[in-house]
């Protein structure tokens, strides 16, 4: 994904879980994902996720890329950037490379910033070390 959101990358989404669809459990895949409806539990991705305006996500998320167009209450971390498109709700920490706020979103919770993100694997290193390697930016709570 870019440094900003493409909608090209957006409908290339291998996995969609629909607006009527309710699950509850844990999702794991490798490459990318679309949540469209309500979503409960765990995510844990390779790829890319996007969840979709109108989209309601209770989880901790985490994966390469994020774009947030709905609602989420849980904590976000990508090794790579999470995206907050305008209209969003996003109660939870955020923990990436880079993130990108719209206007008119509603963010409640911390953002740290992850330093040599390229170098670091979300998925094997213990959380100690995950903490060494990131560096707090802003605390922001409202």
């Amino acid at each position: 994904m870019a440094h900003h959101l493409d909608p090209r990358t957006i409908e290339q989404t291998e996995t969609r879980l629909g607006r009527t669809t309710r699950f509850v459990g844990t999702l794991r895949f490798s490459t990318s994902a679309r949540v469209s409806g309500t979503y409960e539990g765990e995510i844990e991705a390779k790829g890319f996720l996007y969840i979709e305006d109108g989209a309601n996500v209770k989880a901790n998320v985490r994966a390469r890329n994020i774009v947030v167009g709905g609602k989420v209450n849980g904590n976000l971390e990508a090794t790579g950037e999470v995206e907050m498109l305008p209209g969003c709700v996003v109660y939870g920490n955020v923990r990436a490379a880079r993130v990108r706020i719209a206007d008119g979103v509603v963010f409640e919770g911390r953002c740290e910033m992850l330093r040599n993100s390229e170098n670091i694997d979300v998925f094997s290193l213990p959380l100690e070390q995950l903490r060494k390697q990131a560096t707090p930016v802003i605390a922001s709570e409202e």
